[in-house]
């Protein structure tokens, strides 16, 4: 039998799962000039490319991308890239704010996250909203068993604090992972995961080859080689599974 707050976390992860603008996502063939940015800005963000990123904020905002949303892509980022990273674009990122606004362009600022439930079960959340991106319950990976401190560390910080904050659904999130994942070298056994864990999100397989095709135009060939290789290894194991 569920329990009353493993009834109340579900709820809260389906009420924040997957959304664009307060409706359910559409599954594309292909993506749409704002997930399109998001890609290409978690990419140049994760690989320090400041004149790029520069760039693609202006082309994010232009395209309808709030600067709460831009703000949570960097937040979202540091988990994957680290703190440094992180703060640099946050930085760049006011810095095109105030040029854009010495210009006298006004951009949207876009919704707040929603405050949580009081009392929060972090570890609990953290573990189910893993749970619902892998399709599996993971147990005995190599982090829970030789540094176990490192899975409360994932469910209750990027699952829970991280993945819980509505200003994005868990598929854009999905979508910033892998374009990071994807943008740096010798990451390629992460990207496996989230690739599994963003189909399990709601995108297709024909929407992640347009990803690879994306990554190919702005990262470079060996990180979408590498990519397609990967992508091609998730649905094969997928199919036979």
């Amino acid at each position: 039998m569920i329990s009353k707050t493993s009834k109340s976390l579900l709820s809260l992860i389906n009420k924040r799962s997957f959304y664009i603008e307060g409706r359910k996502v559409v599954e594309n063939k292909t993506f749409n000039k704002k997930q399109r940015n998001v890609i290409t800005l978690s990419a140049h963000a994760a690989r320090g490319d400041m004149q790029k990123l520069a760039s693609s904020f202006s082309e994010g905002l232009d395209a309808g991308l709030t600067v709460n949303e831009i703000k949570e892509i960097l937040i979202h980022l540091y988990a994957y890239t680290g703190f440094p990273r992180s703060l640099n674009a946050l930085a760049a990122f006011k810095k095109t704010l105030d040029e854009r606004k010495s210009r006298g362009i006004l951009d949207a600022e876009g919704k707040e996250a929603s405050p949580l439930p009081n009392p929060f079960n972090k570890n609990q959340y953290g573990e189910e909203v893993r749970t619902k991106l892998a399709g599996r319950l993971i147990k005995g990976a190599l982090f829970q068993t030789f540094a176990p401190i490192m899975d409360d560390f994932l469910k209750e910080h990027l699952f829970a604090d991280i993945f819980v904050r509505d200003i994005l659904d868990f598929q854009t999130r999905e979508l910033i992972t892998i374009s990071v994942l994807a943008s740096l070298d010798g990451l390629s056994s992460q990207l496996e995961s989230h690739l599994n864990f963003s189909l399990n999100s709601g995108l297709r397989e024909e929407t992640l080859y347009d990803f690879i095709k994306i990554i190919k135009e702005n990262v470079g060939d060996k990180e979408a080689e590498i990519a397609q290789e990967t992508l091609e290894k998730v649905l094969l194991s997928r199919k036979n599974s």
